[in-house]
């Protein structure tokens, strides 16, 4: 194949001039077609940049982990004052009881004693019981010698006598005595 195929006849100068003007016009909307293109790309390239920072934002949020930090985070900050006044509470609550318990340890200690005392009481009680019948015999012997000897003592001498109502005398036989006179 060597047949060299002719070789097209030269242009002239308009018709350069007019296929010049074709193709820098073609060239020209080739260009602006492709600026439109460029621009199209862009907001796709936009569009797609923003589909995929919602989606890590989306799955972000509907990440258990994170969504339980911003749950936790939400309820320290709303109910943490309450869960310390709680705490609080709750100290007050165990040094109440352990003083109750202290009061309560001295109340059992005060009524122990005081049922030791009242025991002793009964025993000194019951001991008294026992010696009253004694007391009572050496009461009636007391009164016995005392009934002999209490106006033999109050008449041995002249002022006793007197506060008794009888008269002081001496006796013929020469002995003071203490004598009561019927009228």
């Amino acid at each position: 194949m060597s047949e060299d195929a002719p070789s097209p006849a030269p242009l002239s100068d308009d018709d350069l001039r007019e296929t010049l003007d074709l193709l820098a016009t073609a060239v020209a909307s080739i260009s602006d077609r492709v600026d439109d293109q460029a621009r199209v790309l862009d907001r796709v390239n936009k569009t797609a940049t923003e589909a995929r920072s919602a989606a890590f934002a989306a799955r972000k949020q509907t990440d258990p982990e994170n969504y339980g930090e911003i749950v936790g985070a939400t309820i320290d900050g709303r109910i943490g004052d309450t869960l310390d006044r709680v705490g609080q509470m709750a100290g007050d609550l165990l040094r109440a009881s352990n003083h109750t318990q202290e009061v309560l340890r001295k109340v059992e200690d005060a009524r122990s004693d005081t049922m030791r005392q009242l025991w002793e009481r009964e025993q000194k009680l019951d001991r008294f019981k026992s010696r009253l019948p004694w007391f009572g015999l050496g009461a009636v012997v007391l009164a016995l010698v005392l009934t002999v000897t209490l106006p033999r003592f109050l008449a041995s001498n002249a002022s006793m006598c007197a506060v008794l109502g009888a008269s002081w005398t001496t006796t013929t036989t020469g002995v003071d005595a203490c004598v009561f006179y019927q009228r």
